[in-house]
């Protein structure tokens, strides 16, 4: 059986180059968004993990010619010199700040192995579309470009060891989207890799993050790969990631639109919604506090829904999940609002676009009603993977996000 994780030669901008080269994760933007935030900037990644932006927008972005395009658009950072190769494998140390949050973590590669056997653990489905682009963005580019977003839970001694390495110098410092720096260090000392294997390797499992997409994807890739004569240990039986620990991670509310009441009158809704929430009016924006709280705008106000306790379920991981209790008392049964997954009515607005955000949608009439939730907690979110469950779609929004471009993982 392959180790839980190793360390890689990482394909990185060179320090220069650095702020230059670094673009945000290639799936939280639009095609648009990353049209506008090229302009001027000849050497992004975006050129690379979003190619059609230089194509004509009625382009497919899956289509040969986007892919054929990225992969030229990373050799030609290469022949620049703008993107280096390491020329020993080994980890690296990994620094977060937003604002007064910081979290720090290691980038390195994961066991597709321990992914497929569930030590590295899951908690969303993926959509094959998304899967697919994936497989062939990393065989197009013989690399994994967009790193993992993972989660240990917290190690003391691995803690004082990042500490003790961020006492060094930095490979380099950039400040990338929403203003969040990003440090990275190589970590050059025999000793601490060979500390950072053992803290890795003993631990009964991580948790992805954010990304299953990437790692549903390096894990086709591998069994592609595979031949008879392969030995298991080849750069494609692991993916890159960056693994936190659980008590830095901070995640966002993740919200919901839903774009018509389902033949409701506002007045109607309220009714039916008393039977099962205490319904209060606000003159502001509702933030919720706590658990099975919501805020809704509709019709010009909003509201502050608490569910009647009686309602909340118990030993069941998902269905006590804040996203569950709505989708379960209000989206389905009220507003007939079927799979996330695939029901056009309902949209999602995460994280850092905020309160503003879900009541100018509505009063723009782009959509009829909106609903704030607390966020899911990052317990919850190892309870559901434990025990082998998957939350419902759009249930987690991370931030800081990890930036692309800084590091990749070649598939030698």
């Amino acid at each position: 059986m392959n180790a839980l994780v190793r360390p890689f030669a990482a394909l990185r901008p060179d320090a220069d180059h650095a702020a230059a080269v670094a673009a945000p994760p290639y799936d939280v933007l639009s095609t648009e968004e990353a049209r506008e935030l090229v302009i001027g900037r000849p050497n992004s990644f975006l050129h690379i993990s979003r190619p059609e932006i230089e194509f004509p927008p009625d382009t497919d972005p899956y289509s040969d010619v986007v892919h054929a395009r990225a992969r030229e658009n990373l050799e030609r950072l290469e022949a620049l010199g703008l993107l280096v190769r390491d020329a020993t494998p080994t980890y690296y140390v990994y620094k977060m700040k937003m604002g007064n949050h910081e979290q720090t973590g290691v980038a390195l590669t994961v066991s597709v192995d321990a992914y497929e056997t569930n030590r590295v653990r899951k908690h969303e489905l993926t959509r094959p579309t998304k899967e697919d682009d994936r497989v062939r963005n990393m065989l197009s580019l013989n690399a994994q470009t967009g790193p993992v977003l993972s989660v240990h839970r917290a190690n003391q001694s691995l803690r004082e060891l990042l500490d003790r390495i961020k006492g060094e110098s930095a490979l380099f410092e950039v400040t990338g989207q929403h203003d969040v720096v990003h440090t990275i260090w190589r970590v050059d000392d025999a000793d601490a890799v060979t500390a950072i294997s053992s803290a890795f390797n003993t631990m009964d499992a991580i948790y992805i993050a954010d990304g299953h997409h990437r790692s549903a994807a390096a894990a086709r890739v591998a069994a592609r790969r595979r031949t008879p004569e392969s030995s298991g240990q080849e750069s494609f039986d692991y993916f890159l990631t960056v693994v936190f620990p659980h008590d830095e991670m901070r995640i966002f509310d993740y919200n919901r639109v839903v774009k018509d009441l389902n033949g409701l009158s506002v007045p109607e809704l309220m009714g039916q919604l008393a039977e099962a929430f205490d319904v209060v009016a606000s003159e502001r924006a509702v933030r919720p506090q706590g658990p099975a709280t919501f805020g809704m705008f509709v019709a010009d106000q909003w509201y502050r829904l608490t569910l009647h306790p009686r309602l909340i379920p118990t030993g069941d991981p998902v269905a006590q999940l804040d996203v569950s209790l709505l989708h379960q008392h209000i989206l389905a049964p009220l507003l007939g609002v079927g799979d996330p997954r695939t029901d056009s009515r309902i949209d999602f607005v995460g994280g850092v676009r905020g309160l503003d955000e879900l009541q100018r949608r509505v009063q723009k009439g782009e959509q009829a009603i909106a609903f704030s939730l607390y966020p899911t907690g990052m317990e919850q979110l190892m309870s559901v993977a434990d025990a082998e469950e998957l939350m419902p779609p759009k249930s987690t929004w991370f931030e800081p996000k990890l930036a692309d471009g800084l590091l990749s993982h070649v598939l030698d």
